[in-house]
């Protein structure tokens, strides 16, 4: 994994030193409207970032890539995180502070990961899962090449009846 340049951010790999300054982010209740609630502890979170550092899943299957995403200011704001699985699909994530949303800044870091996923790890379909009233997240998507899947494909995705299933597929030159 390397870090990303993209704009006026920076992704760095994510590691278990990030796990403080990210309690304080990821403890934004905004964040957690629609699924998920925040982190424990610091501590926690530290334990979860290390297990991640091993970049992969313990059958080694998967990848796991996690950036944490940072301003010039040197402020940590949120991650942008992909599952890549064999044959060149990945599942992505992301969190930002609710006082970063609005500014374009989750695009720039979604963009620069998805641009690293096809370059350097092969991926040609990309997939997020999202529920349906989360519109701020289904813009982000929508502006960033995704689509909403086939209602087969959604089925087959098992995913919750309230949740939206998103495709990118990336042609290759």
């Amino acid at each position: 994994m390397q870090t990303l340049f993209i704009g006026s951010l920076t992704l760095e790999p994510q590691i278990a030193a990030h796990a403080e300054e990210m309690f304080v982010v990821l403890s934004d209740p905004a964040i957690y409207e629609y699924e998920n609630e925040p982190p424990q502890s610091a501590s926690g979170l530290r334990e979860r970032f290390a297990e991640l550092e091993s970049r992969q899943s313990p059958n080694g299957r998967e990848q796991w890539l996690n950036w944490v995403i940072r301003l010039p200011s040197k402020e940590l704001i949120g991650y942008v995180q992909a599952t890549v699985h064999p044959g060149g699909r990945a599942a992505i994530a992301y969190e930002l502070n609710s006082a970063y949303w609005g500014r374009g800044l989750a695009r720039q870091a979604v963009q620069a990961m998805i641009g690293e996923l096809i370059q350097n790890y092969g991926v040609t379909l990309l997939t997020a899962v999202l529920k349906q009233q989360n519109q701020r997240s289904f813009r982000l998507l929508h502006r960033v090449g995704f689509t909403l899947a086939s209602p087969a494909e959604h089925v087959q995705a098992d995913v919750e009846r309230d949740e939206f299933f998103m495709l990118r597929r990336v042609r290759r030159a």
